[in-house]
């Protein structure tokens, strides 16, 4: 039971922003007190300016729902619009560092932003492209909003997914969570209709529905949803190579710029460090992005990644020694400078 009653309407608070209405009994049992405390709380909340909307029934519901203006004391109009587009724009992409906690942070805040800000998001992000994105398929934020407040809310998903060989199903799921691997986002849930734990992969899914039917969440296999994802992937690969790989650079300083399914290198006595990992990512991608972490490696293991990296190394000085400084101007535009 919470006794702090601070740190209670915190709790409450945050059970209310997910997307969903509470009944005042899960919300006592949550919280650990009656529902007359309950009902106190909400009243609290009420008057600091949160729009908790209460439902007539034998049980009695809440919900927190979009006002007439942000709740006091959480951000102003710039700051939650700045932060809705950047949240939308990085959850499009399975951005390293932008993972299911950020989107649940969106689902929040998307929840409760009025109107003209919702519209201000909307028009912003359609009027802007990205330079960069993430390596694997964009996802639309309202697609991964809807299953992370699936998820959170403990609600059966339903959605529409496509299979790698082009195949189209209906699924009902028991969502679990949702996994960023770097490139790409999965959903970890329960297939009611095959009776067995599944991934999906979320670029794939469309039309996703909470149903509003709650369940109680299953015990999943592994204990751990990334751990449950990794076994999944690479039993679906052909081949799951074991890599091996020095770094000329500090362990920390790898570990900060590899992915995490990579796994974590190891340090060595005279600065270096080093990587052993079982990958059934393709390898041209996985020397790609050797390539790209800034510091000098050496690969020992597999022969054919030891062929992959030889590969693009030629490849790259091909294409640096393609060009001389006498050609750089010929045929080409001249770049836009600013005011342009």
């Amino acid at each position: 039971m919470t006794t702090d009653t601070p740190a209670r309407l915190l709790q409450l608070l945050s059970l209310l922003q997910t997307p969903r209405e509470w009944p005042g009994g899960e919300l006592a049992e949550r919280l650990g007190v009656s529902r007359r405390t309950v009902r106190r709380d909400v009243d609290r909340l009420r008057e600091l300016g949160y729009p908790v909307q209460a439902t007539m029934g034998a049980d009695g519901g809440y919900r927190l729902v979009a006002g007439k203006a942000m709740p006091p004391l959480v951000l102003d109009d710039e700051e939650a619009v700045a932060i809705a587009v950047g949240l939308r724009a990085g959850a499009g992409h399975a951005i390293e560092g932008v993972d299911e906690a950020s989107v649940r942070a969106l689902a929040k805040l998307e929840q409760v932003l009025p109107a003209r800000l919702r519209h201000r998001v909307t028009t912003l992000q359609a009027a802007t492209t990205p330079l960069t994105s993430g390596d694997g398929a964009s996802v639309a934020p309202e697609t991964l909003t809807v299953m992370a407040s699936a998820v959170a809310g403990r609600e059966r998903l339903r959605f529409a997914y496509r299979a790698g060989d082009g195949a189209g199903t209906r699924r009902t799921t028991e969502p679990y969570r949702l996994v960023s691997t770097g490139r790409r986002w999965y959903l970890v849930a329960y297939d009611l209709d095959r009776a067995d734990w599944r991934t999906f992969r979320v670029d794939r899914v469309s039309e996703p529905f909470a149903t509003g039917a709650r369940f109680a969440p299953r015990e999943l296999p592994t204990g751990s949803a990334a751990e449950y994802l990794r076994r999944s992937v690479y039993q679906r690969h052909q081949e799951t190579y074991r890599v091996g790989v020095t770094f000329a650079a500090p362990a920390e300083v790898v570990a900060a710029r590899l992915p995490a399914w990579f796994g974590t290198p190891e340090p060595l006595a005279d600065g270096r460090c080093r990587l052993r990992a079982s990958l059934g990512d393709q390898l041209e991608w996985v020397a790609t992005r050797l390539a790209l972490l800034g510091c000098d490696f050496t690969v020992h293991e597999p022969a054919e990644l030891v062929r992959c990296v030889r590969e693009l190394g030629a490849r790259l000085s091909r294409a640096g020694a393609a060009g001389s400084p006498s050609d750089a101007g010929v045929g080409a535009e001249r770049p836009a400078r600013p005011g342009d």
